[in-house]
């Protein structure tokens, strides 16, 4: 029953506006989060069957129930696998069920539909439609995209080769798949296809994640035996990611291997540990800290030259809702969360050997994403926007187009959002001289520099350091009147 009660509970929260399903559903720390998740997103999908199956059966009146307790039960006990609670809860909803069932089938006729999913709203009926396929990506810690889709095909599953664009992802169906479009360790299948009980899952072989999430460590895109941050971890898709990339090979190989993961929620770090373990990842190190007490200037980090930053967001981009969209957002919580992920991203730039940081989030609002870019570039004026992807369909909105966007209409994923800082760089004072020796060469073309008064800077500089050894100045001195004599005196004898 503490499933039932959790998901009302949540669904309560999100009808109050409090919170994303994602961000309530892990700060439940209930035991299994999939379950629970699942749950809340389905009866959310169904609410307005549910509601009026509910209605016409008088079922509050009878039980005393609240409605959304009596929805995610119905939603089981219609369209799940069972109610999953026993005693005198489970008993009062078997001496409902067939008039819920009833209920279900008079719908069907009035509206002549014969499978469940028919029932929903057009929105929703559209966006499944577009469907969201079912992302795949290869472990290549443990496997090859080679192999992993010789075993698929030895189970009677049909490769139809590598996408040439999107628009092929829509049609996949039955045991059809293919390699995704832009990311080779990726395979994409039909949205329905489940693989939480594969072997090749189980093993560590293959991680399902969406293919928007798979972006930021894709284009972090950290070098073998490099030191990177994943500042916000768990549940830890990403880091697996980053470890691939990586090769599990952190800097110094193995003296000093560090992937640091960081992230507050011990249970979603044990959790993470779990799926690390799974994935075959070692060149890691947890902590259970929060990133913005961690301190830039430590010993520890000091090799850290990426970082890659998915920190708290509304969560608005996951798709799991009624209308196949996004939650509305309390202005106020989103304000509080841009000024959360501006800290984030702030204190990310402060490590002294950082390159690159990536930002992203599973928000479509502007308020997360573009404005908090843009505020982090006005306060730190040492880094800028890289421009990703260019094949990319979806662009960040306004002037930021160097960033992504995703969406379930123009890639076929959940919502996202992905930018990347770059520290600009400055040149050393050797550099320095360099430039200003070559724009001395070129000030009778018009080239800018530094000016008469800078050239003839570096070359006093030049006679101050030579006539720090006056052994040599008489010895080129006579060397070159030698050569200047025997050149006249050939010429003389012709």
């Amino acid at each position: 029953m503490a499933l039932y009660t959790k998901a009302a509970e949540i669904l309560d929260k999100v009808e109050q506006k409090k919170g994303a399903v994602k961000t309530l559903v892990y700060d439940s720390k209930f035991q299994n989060i999939k379950q629970l998740f699942a749950l809340v997103c389905e009866t959310q999908k169904y609410s307005s069957v549910l509601q009026e199956i509910i209605e016409s059966t008088k079922f509050l009146k009878e039980t005393k129930l609240k409605l959304n307790l009596a929805k995610v039960m119905v939603y089981d006990l219609l369209f799940g696998q069972g109610v999953k609670c026993g005693g005198a809860w489970k008993a009062m909803m078997m001496k409902h069920r067939s008039r819920l069932q009833a209920a279900l089938a008079r719908m069907k006729v009035k509206q002549k539909v014969s499978r469940n999913e028919d029932l929903l709203p057009p929105g929703v009926q559209d966006a499944k439609a577009r469907g969201i396929p079912r992302y795949v990506r290869v472990n290549m810690l443990k496997t090859t995209v080679e192999d992993v889709i010789d075993y698929l095909k030895r189970e009677g599953f049909s490769y139809q080769g590598r996408a040439s664009r999107i628009e092929d992802l829509c049609h996949l169906s039955g045991k059809a798949f293919m390699g995704d479009v832009h990311l080779r360790e990726l395979l994409v299948f039909p949205a329905k296809m489940d693989f939480h009980d594969h072997y090749l899952y189980k093993a560590g072989h293959i991680i399902l994640q969406d293919k928007a999430s798979c972006l930021p460590a894709y284009l972090l895109d950290p070098p073998v035996g490099g030191n990177v941050i994943d500042a916000c971890a768990a549940p830890g898709n990403k880091t697996s990611h980053l470890a691939a990339i990586m090769k599990n090979k952190g800097f110094l190989l193995y003296l000093f291997r560090k992937l640091f993961a960081f992230d507050l929620d011990v249970k979603r770090l044990s959790t993470m540990s779990t799926l690390l373990l799974r994935a075959g990842v070692t060149c890691h190190k947890l902590a259970n800290q929060d990133f913005l007490k961690v301190d830039p200037l430590s010993p520890e980090y000091k090799e850290v030259k990426h970082v890659l930053l998915d920190p708290s967001c509304s969560g608005s981009g996951m798709v799991c809702l009624p209308d196949g969209s996004s939650e509305e957002q309390d202005s106020e919580r989103l304000q509080a969360l841009a000024a959360f992920q501006l800290r984030c991203l702030d204190h990310a730039l402060q490590f002294p050997q950082l390159q690159r940081v990536v930002y992203s989030t599973c928000s479509i609002h502007s308020t997360e994403n573009e404005e908090v870019v843009s505020a982090c570039l006005q306060k730190n004026p040492g880094f800028r926007l890289v421009h990703l992807f260019p094949e990319w369909p979806e662009r960040g909105h306004g002037p930021l187009t160097q960033c992504l966007r995703a969406s379930t209409k123009e890639t076929l994923t959940h919502g996202f959002f992905v930018a990347m800082l770059e520290r600009q760089t400055t040149p050393c004072s050797g550099e320095s001289i360099h430039v200003s020796m070559t724009s001395s060469m070129d000030l009778d073309m018009g080239e800018p520099g530094g000016g008469d008064e800078e050239v003839e800077d570096v070359e006093d500089q030049a006679q101050q350091d030579s006539s720090e050894i006056p052994e040599e100045q008489p010895q080129q001195s006579t060397t070159k009147k030698k050569k200047r004599n025997r050149k006249k005196h050939k010429k003389q004898e012709n």
